[in-house]
């Protein structure tokens, strides 16, 4: 399961009415690929359609696919968002992430 909090619910949902997209019929994919001074980084795009392998959760009324490989690196992970003068946009609370750089893009397990 991954948890969206309120802050970027809003922030969420002002993207994707920005990009074409519609928080109530589309998806957040939520992905790690490799790379980032920690080895692993985190993706995040918006997707109008599930591939074969994708697993779907929905919370705070946000629609998640996470593809399989990247879903066992993401369970318990809470996505958030930090605005204002020093705010990093996005950031992932990921407890089980070892290592994290310092800005919170990428992590190590």
């Amino acid at each position: 399961m991954i948890k969206v909090s309120e802050t970027a619910k809003k922030r969420i949902v002002n993207l994707m009415e920005d990009d074409g997209f519609d928080a109530a019929t589309d998806y957040v994919r939520v992905g790690v690929k490799s790379g980032g001074c920690s080895g692993l980084s985190y993706d995040l795009k918006f997707d109008k359609s599930l591939g074969e392998d994708d697993k779907v959760f929905e919370d705070n009324n946000i629609k998640i696919a996470v593809d399989k490989k990247s879903f066992l690196y993401l369970v318990g992970t809470t996505l958030e968002y930090s605005g204002g003068l020093n705010g990093k946009g996005f950031v992932f609370n990921n407890p089980n992430a070892n290592r994290t750089c310092g800005c919170g893009e990428s992590f190590s397990l």
